[in-house]
């Protein structure tokens, strides 16, 4: 008799950890298919349904979960409309949406981590494929630029740069936020996906001091040195192997006492343990991703290298991400 009673307690209370769940998946599809806007005025269902051209049970039962989780709300003659709407991920017009993390999350790191059983028992990895879902993950890191810009323009001040190397530029978050401010600024943007360094160049075309170029940075082999080198997002690209050779390019390609500032989630750090650990266990599952870093290696790295840890900063406590400036000797 306690044997089932215990059974009982253990089911319901996984039930109770899943709920938390309910909310991600319901905002990610209300953001995925825009219907949060559908829902900004009152509509009923089959409005929307309508308008939208799309599945009307499927619409009536997102609708249900959103009206028990407080997404939505029920109002006059059975129209439903949003609720709390600043809570919610914003449109996908916005690149700074909350909505673009969701996205990520939901297509990449759980259908990622959904596989373990099989790659367990098969003793083997996927392959991470960037022309599919590098475009996403470009869009993820500019949600991180909010945060970590302030951190980049501290170092630009402290350090009198005049010159920027960004390895693995993304779409131009940085260099453009840069631009903007300091359009005397010579910089370079590298960027390894064909897609999203085209929507780099495009982004940037304005700008006459910036130069983006669709490289491997393993192959890259600069003819001017940089006072700064930006790495943002960049670690668990490069395997652990190699990380050393990468801290001597970033040396050679530094101007005297040039600055190497890194933005990277941090595993076995004192914030974020439980989000970088996840982050782990799904680049793990990869055969061409690769462990974040700790703050011990970085630190063994830079000692092996001509550089001086400066700063180490917690920027999104809640993840694990961290920056840390490096100083050239």
């Amino acid at each position: 008799m306690i044997g089932e009673i215990v059974k009982v307690w253990r089911a319901r209370s996984w039930m109770k950890k899943n709920v938390p769940f309910l909310y991600s998946w319901h905002a990610y599809v209300g953001y995925e298919m825009e219907l949060f806007e559908s829902f900004t005025e009152p509509a009923t269902i089959q409005q929307v349904a309508l308008a939208r051209n799309i599945e009307m049970d499927l619409l009536e039962q997102w609708v249900e979960v959103g009206i028990t989780i407080k997404h939505l709300k029920r109002v006059e003659d059975d129209k439903v409309t949003t609720r709390n709407r600043w809570k919610l991920p914003s449109s996908k017009s916005d690149p700074h949406s909350s909505g673009i993390l969701l996205k990520e999350m939901m297509e990449l790191h759980i259908p990622a981590l959904l596989s373990y059983p099989q790659l367990l028992r098969n003793r083997t990895k996927q392959h991470f494929n960037s022309n599919i879902h590098g475009s996403t993950v470009a869009k993820t890191s500019i949600l991180l630029e909010r945060f970590a810009f302030p951190k980049v323009q501290k170092a630009i001040k402290n350090y009198g740069v005049k010159s920027i190397l960004d390895l693995g530029c993304g779409e131009g978050g940085y260099v453009k936020r840069i631009g903007e401010r300091h359009p005397e600024m010579r910089m370079v943007g590298i960027e390894i996906h064909e897609a999203v360094a085209k929507a780099a160049e495009e982004s940037l075309q304005a700008y006459q001091n910036v130069d983006v170029m669709c490289k491997d940075l393993h192959e890259y082999d600069p003819e001017e040195r940089f006072d700064m080198i930006m790495a943002n997002n960049l670690f668990h690209y490069i395997d652990p192997s190699e990380r050393l050779q990468f801290f001597e390019k970033a040396s050679t390609w530094l101007e005297p006492e040039g600055v190497f500032f890194v933005l990277t989630p941090m595993q076995k750090s004192k914030h974020g343990k439980q989000f970088s650990s996840a982050f782990n266990s799904f680049f793990m599952t990869f055969q061409n991703l690769y462990p974040i870093p700790s703050q011990k290696e970085m630190e063994t790295l830079a000692g092996k290298t001509d550089f001086t840890v400066d700063s180490v900063e917690p920027i999104v406590k809640e993840g694990g991400w961290y920056v840390m400036i490096f100083r050239k000797n």
